[in-house]
């Protein structure tokens, strides 16, 4: 008897039109949730960036840079605290309106969130052979969902252009071997001191002529602002970089560092330093190692997002806008989730594994911290184990992604941004 013929089974395929229309469905869905994220943070009402203008216009006047001080409801007193080089690079602002230097602050920092969310997610989007334009638009919607940078955005920070100076250096001029290799760090590290983490990490990847120059190059920024204000840039080196009581209240819980931690457990006394600088030097020492392997297997951006995670960590304070180095964790984890071949258990299982800590580290970091909550200005000492795990919450996942963020072997994101 001869075999029945059976037709193929339909193939349904998914018309482009419908595919247009369900991204641009979230697309507009993302741009949605926008406004509702950052209507609690306009109250800071571009706070830090005040402060900026402030004090230049103080500093104009003719005052001692670094005596301007202004009241503060949750510090007390807060004060003009980054290096000389930067109040010379901010004077210029103060000769414009505050609406329009505000304006041209939200510009640059939205320009860099674009810059380097394109660096960070289209190598992914290649390697994966994924929508180009519209990945790179839901990431760009989800970079300016995240808290950090809504608190950036919101308080007027600079914590964004000191990121491209940062990622410019360290994914493309550094695996390059470019000759200006190191120059971005020592530009970021003379204008703030958080980046001079990454000189540690040039030299903990013997990266020596990187390192050299970037040390060279905050040295004569640095030195450049000094011929300029000796005696403010005498005052700030000497005396005001040892006053961290000038920055704000380290038991605040906005400060994510593991000496804030330590000040939350030990409040409303200060907590012994001895103790923090083991533990500084424990996590500094972990964290740049395993910076140093991915470094060596060819992972840039593992590399130095783990160097960023350790300056968060080790920093006496690091506020909720400094904590950038999320976003490139979990750009990292999508990545190596997708990498896991589902066909097998071992792939499966890795993959949702991988999924479900990119979504456990996202979605803390979009809802927030401290945009959701007021945590008044009292003293609070965090002897309740929920309220521990609350207040400290961007600490413990720095701490968790010190210790499982995957290294991907081979990686070489610089070609491929410059395909």
């Amino acid at each position: 008897m001869p075999a029945e013929s059976v037709a193929p089974p339909a193939v349904s395929q998914d018309d482009a039109g419908g595919r247009t229309a369900r991204r641009v469905v979230a697309v507009l869905a993302l741009v949605a949730i926008l406004p509702a994220l950052y209507l609690r943070n306009l109250r800071h009402d571009y706070f830090d960036q005040k402060i900026y203008m402030s004090a230049m216009d103080w500093w104009a006047a003719g005052h001692p840079l670094y005596d301007y001080v202004q009241p503060d409801r949750v510090q007390g007193e807060l004060y003009f605290t980054y290096p000389p080089l930067a109040a010379l690079l901010l004077a210029p602002f103060s000769y414009l309106r505050l609406g329009v230097a505000i304006a041209t602050f939200a510009v640059l920092t939205a320009v860099a969130v674009v810059v380097t969310t394109r660096w960070l997610v289209l190598p992914v989007l290649r390697r994966h052979d994924l929508p180009r334009g519209f990945g790179l638009t839901v990431a760009v919607l989800l970079v300016l969902a995240v808290e950090s940078t809504r608190e950036t955005l919101t308080l007027g920070q600079i914590n964004m252009l000191l990121v491209v100076l940062v990622l410019a250096d360290l994914l493309f001029a550094v695996p390059q071997g470019r000759r200006w290799a190191g120059v971005g760090v020592g530009l970021a590290a003379a204008l703030k001191l958080f980046p001079g983490i990454f000189v540690l990490y040039l030299l903990a990847t013997r990266r020596w002529r990187a390192a050299a120059v970037a040390t060279a190059t905050a040295a004569a920024a640095t030195l450049l602002a000094a011929a300029v204000v000796p005696g403010d840039s005498w005052r700030f080196w000497t005396h005001e970089l040892w006053t961290t009581d000038r920055v704000g209240r380290t038991d605040y819980t906005g400060n994510q560092s593991l000496f804030g931690l330590l000040s939350r457990l030990s409040a409303s006394a200060e907590p012994d330093r001895l103790p923090w600088l083991l533990l500084v030097l424990v996590v500094a020492g972990f964290g740049l190692w395993r910076a140093a392997r991915a470094a060596r297997a060819g992972d840039a951006l593992v590399g130095l997002t783990l160097t960023g995670l350790v300056g968060g960590l080790v920093s006496p304070i690091t506020w909720i806008h400094h904590l950038y180095w999320f976003v490139p964790a979990v750009v990292v984890l999508v990545d190596a989730a997708l990498d896991a071949d589902p066909a097998t258990p071992a792939g499966a299982r890795r993959r949702g594994g991988l999924l479900a800590l990119a979504a456990g580290v996202g979605l803390p970091i979009v809802y927030g911290l401290v945009t959701f909550q007021d945590w008044g200005t009292a003293i609070v000492h965090t002897d309740d184990p929920v309220d521990f795990v609350v207040r400290n919450l961007y600490v413990l996942l720095s701490l968790l992604l010190l210790a499982v963020l995957p290294i991907r072997r081979g990686r070489d994101d610089a070609s491929e941004n410059s395909d």
